[in-house]
């Protein structure tokens, strides 16, 4: 069978639980089927009949679809361009973020309680998320994108009292530790909270999430190393950034000149 070019799958280095798809100018129509994931993504152009259990739609350009473990769902493209980004992320996982969110919850895991949104929140929502999952190499800032997703699909808000001596902690080994890539588990086992507290709970006391304060040190230490002559790569080694590209484009993000323009004023 000829393969379909304009069309990938991809499993996340960062998250494996996660699987990626996207679509591009596709004529591929679905059948009726299911899948055992949590499915949810977003249409980037054209227009398709879209079925969800006894749910009729027709879904276009900026609508985001969830779909349910076991769901039976169909999608058939009207002629055009058809192009759309899916995630799939295996059910046990949600359902252990949801319990960790909620610790009351007595069921394997809650559903998505709509099949579609029709939001350019939504959608930029997602796209940020399917951004991160392709391009970031951090996974402390890829997971948390995904779980801050996931809170606002399942739950509105849930409010837990941290001692502050639990957030300071994570603070201390974070910029202790600027050259090490944390993930989000560890900082939550420091701090003795579920990942969506610490999230949460971080950025009301510090305005930051724990990956964004990472990168702020990170950026603060990279301007003294530079004042004090280190190389783009030694600096960016020291830091734990990805590569120069990485510590450029974060650096020029805060600051408004590249690495090299700032070093240029002090050397």
């Amino acid at each position: 069978m000829k393969q379909d070019k304009t069309v990938f799958f991809r499993q996340s280095e960062q998250l494996p639980f996660v699987e990626m798809r996207q679509a591009s100018a596709s004529t591929a129509c679905y059948h009726a089927h299911s899948h055992d994931e949590f499915s949810f993504g977003v249409i980037d152009s054209g227009v398709a009949d879209y079925q969800n259990l006894n749910q009729r739609l027709r879904i276009g350009a900026g609508d985001t679809v969830t779909i349910n473990p076991a769901d039976v769902h169909a999608c058939n493209p009207h002629e055009g361009d058809w192009s759309y980004r899916m995630l799939f992320i295996k059910a046990d996982w949600v359902g252990r973020l949801q319990s960790e969110i909620d610790e009351k919850l007595s069921c394997d895991y809650l559903s998505f309680a709509a099949v579609f949104h029709r939001s350019p929140d939504a959608y930029q929502q997602f796209q940020r998320l399917f951004n991160a999952l392709q391009y970031e190499q951090n996974p402390l800032n890829v997971e948390t994108e995904l779980i801050n997703y996931l809170q606002r699909c399942f739950f509105s808000d849930v409010d837990k009292k941290t001692d502050l001596s639990q957030l300071s902690q994570v603070k201390a080994q974070i910029a202790d530790q600027l050259d090490i890539n944390h993930s989000l588990t560890e900082l939550a086992k420091t701090a003795g909270l579920s990942r969506y507290h610490l999230i949460r709970s971080f950025k009301q006391r510090y305005g930051l999430s724990p990956h964004a304060f990472q990168l702020d040190e990170r950026i603060k230490a990279a301007k003294t190393l530079l004042k004090n002559g280190h190389s783009l790569i030694d600096t960016s080694h020291q830091l734990g950034f990805a590569d120069q590209s990485h510590l450029q484009r974060n650096f020029k993000k805060r600051l408004a000149v590249t690495p090299k323009q700032y070093q240029s004023y002090f050397i």
